[in-house]
């Protein structure tokens, strides 16, 4: 008499080990750390902190006396306060500056690993993919934002020292007392970190598409750049308003007595809309991509 044998139970296609869990591989602290520990993260560290004794320097032995009739602008104003030199330190560095820590930051991220060769280790631990873009992004973000807030703070510490703790004088007259000047600054500095997502996005997407860092890091400053210069295009009219480079500056009208923000409202909007899109291009595209050939 025959006797039948069930077949075994096939293994379950999605089966994981036991403990393992996938939101916990890759904690943020430890790669924070590992982008924190790097040299381009000291080096943009370093020239953030220099710039500010650097500009105070030039301010000293330069002429800043005011020729008849010339219009008063927010470089006039520099050495009225510490509040005014941080102002301008922001000034001068919004268009190009600031631009290449975020683009360092964001780019070099996903590219570095590829080009190291342990991008395709990190996903063997495993690190799932959306995880690992996730860290990366937030993290790139992260140090972006602090390079942006490091700036106007060594900007307000030099210029209190160099010039006194005082009230943010206007260009076009009248002052602001400290604490609304501070908060003004603050406000500065909110909308400058979400104008550059444009840029971190586009790093963002191009460090997921290329190997190299130096590559996707250019890439991104480069057609910021290309945007910056198609605004002065004044041919274009109206369209001079879908490019973000055009509201770079509207963070002006924050340090008037009455603050404006329509033009800060609508380039934010403007750099949300790009940046979403950049975005998730990214992560379509390296939840499909081949990281082992």
């Amino acid at each position: 008499m025959s006797t039948l044998t069930e077949p075994a139970a096939a293994p379950a296609r999605n089966a994981t080990a036991d403990g393992y869990r996938p939101g916990r591989t890759l904690p943020l602290r430890v790669e924070f750390v590992r982008q924190l520990k790097r040299g381009r993260t000291l080096a943009v560290g370093a020239v953030l902190t220099l710039l500010p004794v650097v500009m105070a320097v030039a301010f000293a032995i330069g002429d800043d006396e005011e020729g008849p009739g010339r219009r008063i602008n927010l470089m006039d104003t520099a050495t009225a306060s510490g509040a005014n030199f941080a102002a301008t330190c922001l000034f001068v560095s919004a268009s190009l500056l600031l631009v290449v820590p975020v683009a360092l930051f964001c780019g070099d991220t996903v590219a570095s690993e590829a080009s190291w060769s342990s991008l395709r280790y990190l996903l063997a631990a495993p690190v799932p993919r959306m995880r690992l873009l996730w860290s990366k992004l937030a993290v790139g973000l992260t140090m972006s934002l602090a390079a942006m807030v490091w700036l106007p703070l060594v900007a307000l510490a030099v210029g209190s020292v160099a010039y006194g703790w005082g009230p943010l004088r206007v260009p076009t007259g009248g002052s602001l007392p400290v604490t609304d000047a501070l908060w003004r600054l603050a406000v500065i500095v909110g909308y400058l970190f979400v104008s550059q997502l444009v840029t971190a996005a586009l790093a963002f997407w191009l460090s997921t598409r290329t190997d190299a860092p130096l590559g996707a890091v250019g890439g991104a400053v480069g057609l910021t750049i290309v945007g910056s210069v198609l605004d002065q295009v004044e041919a274009l009219g109206a369209w001079r308003e879908f490019l973000p480079a055009h509201w770079q500056f509207a963070w002006a009208d924050a340090i008037q007595p009455q603050p404006v923000y329509d033009g800060m409202l609508q380039g934010m909007s403007v750099s949300i809309a790009y940046a979403l899109v950049l975005f998730a291009l990214a992560f379509r595209g390296f939840a499909r991509k081949d990281v082992v050939s």
